[in-house]
């Protein structure tokens, strides 16, 4: 099946994908923020670069695009159509990785919390920031 843009078009919307400040992790950051807590971003020290490190409680959250990290059961991960092998691939690779940056982390003593993107949809966001916090704070 040929792709329905070409390839300009397709590498110019492939261009725009943003791996830091995505629309998630923004959402996530100033709901926190509101919240009273202070935060780092992107340490480059920590594996696999946390989206948000919170010092103090020894916690560290990554905000996964259900497609990127290959949520499992998500309407929102569907592999393409074209180049399925290629993809395929790419999005294991990323699980790999998370769960490789997940274990060291655990390993040097943080405590380790996932959002997922479509739990940050507007009928689930409500709950999902308030379990949030409640895990942070309890850990």
């Amino acid at each position: 099946m040929a792709d329905v843009h070409s390839p300009a078009v397709r590498s110019f919307n492939m261009s725009r994908i943003r791996g830091k400040n995505t629309r998630p992790e923004m959402l996530v950051r100033r709901f926190l923020f509101s919240q009273g807590f202070r935060y780092r971003l992107h340490d480059k020290k920590l594996p696999g670069k946390p989206d948000i490190v919170l010092p103090r409680y020894r916690t560290v959250i990554f905000v996964h695009g259900c497609f990127w990290h290959g949520h499992d059961g998500c309407r929102y991960f569907v592999v393409p159509k074209t180049r399925t092998e290629w993809w395929t691939e790419k999005i294991n690779r990323n699980i790999d990785n998370d769960h490789k940056s997940v274990e060291s982390l655990k390993q040097a003593g943080w405590h380790v919390l996932n959002v997922w993107e479509c739990d940050l949809k507007k009928d689930k966001i409500r709950d999902t920031l308030t379990r949030l916090v409640r895990d942070i704070r309890h850990m």
